[in-house]
């Protein structure tokens, strides 16, 4: 009797249809935003801009990530934060609230091991700035493994390299204020780019001492390993310095600079940044400048586009899909935009692709 309870629960449990992002309405991106009520949610948008799904959020959310395999995806609170709710995506359900340990602060961005066991969370020590990086046991209702450093101050943005474990950090070496976010440290800041195992060993550094004040935010990376960085500039916004770099591991880092008379337009700051599918072009966007700078694989300057508040950013069919903060969702292909949708919503920083171009 108990060998035939355990076959039946066995043949029940493998009658059980696993769920995949398909049930979710195959989102092509995940992307926060503010609703016309003044509450917050996090959508999932398609190819075509047309939302999927919608998940209402406690607060102002910034970034997400999405689970490799299950229609899971997590989101994050804007820095400094203390929430980040896994969501399940097809039913609205709630899977997990992830809290920070005591002293410590969400910094907006996450991301999963190849095998979507582990969950990487970028943390900050509230007194100091200190770079940690949080391991959540996705395969166990989200408990808190451990933690590992970031080799840094501030980190925003982690990426896994594709085909590997190995995780990109970028540090943006600015020490702030914990209650709030005032900078202490901008005459002796120094961010980094690292490369950590998920062990926490570090694997490479990159630093830019002539650029100290070169904030390093946001990361996208190329099938081949290549990473894109998008940096926000601390100096005085009348010098014009490159907001994008790219960089593979073993190799000195490449600073793409802008088109001629396009120095100043970002007011020095790159908000996101995306390589187009098969990665032959990188982008940053700015939301202060109201542009979208395109540039070649090997940082050459190739097209810019003004839109106001345009920020989130991801790779499209042919070229980038964008939003902005008021409701539009736009393509952008060699250099010109077209409104693929536009919502009474005020999108959030970050467009994030659930498949990396």
């Amino acid at each position: 009797m108990q060998r035939r309870r355990f076959l039946g629960a066995a043949l029940a449990a493998s009658a059980v249809p696993t769920l995949s992002w398909a049930d979710a309405g195959n989102p092509a991106y995940l992307a926060a935003a503010k609703e016309p009520d003044g509450s917050y949610a996090l959508y999932g948008l398609g190819a075509d801009g047309q939302p999927r799904f919608r998940q209402p959020l406690p607060g102002r959310g910034h970034a997400a990530t999405a689970h490799p395999a299950r229609p899971e995806a997590v989101a994050f609170a804007r820095r400094p934060g203390t929430f980040a709710l896994v969501l399940d995506c097809v039913d609205g359900r709630v899977l997990a609230r992830l809290t920070p340990p005591q002293g410590r602060q969400f910094n907006g961005h996450g991301a999963y091991s190849g095998d979507g066991r582990v969950l990487y969370t970028s943390e900050v020590v509230a007194e100091g700035s200190k770079g940690m990086i949080g391991l959540w046991d996705a395969a166990r209702g989200y408990r808190r493994l451990g933690e590992i450093e970031s080799h840094g101050i501030g980190p925003h943005e982690i990426r896994r390299l594709p085909g590997s474990e190995v995780l990109v950090v970028a540090n943006g070496g600015i020490e702030t204020d914990p209650q709030d976010r005032t900078p202490l440290n901008l005459d002796r800041m120094r961010p980094n780019l690292a490369y950590v195992s998920p062990e926490g060993q570090l694997l490479d550094q990159v630093e830019l001492p002539e650029l100290r004040q070169n904030s390093i935010r946001h990361l996208a990376v190329r099938a081949d390993g290549q990473v894109a960085f998008a940096m926000q500039w601390q100096g005085d916004l009348f010098e014009p310095v490159p907001l994008l770099g790219l960089h593979r591991r073993g190799a000195l880092p490449v600073l793409a600079q802008p088109l001629p008379g396009e120095e100043l337009a970002m007011k020095g700051y790159a908000g996101s940044v995306a390589f187009a599918p098969g990665g032959q072009n990188v982008a940053i966007t700015s939301p202060r400048g109201g542009r979208v700078q395109g540039f070649g694989p090997d940082g050459t300057a190739l097209w810019s586009v003004a839109r106001a508040d345009i920020c989130g950013l991801g790779p499209g069919r042919a070229g980038f899909v964008a939003t902005d903060g008021q409701g539009v969702v736009a393509s952008l292909e060699g250099g010109a935009l077209r409104v693929l949708t536009h919502a009474p919503l005020a999108w959030d920083n970050h467009l994030v692709a659930l498949t990396q171009g």
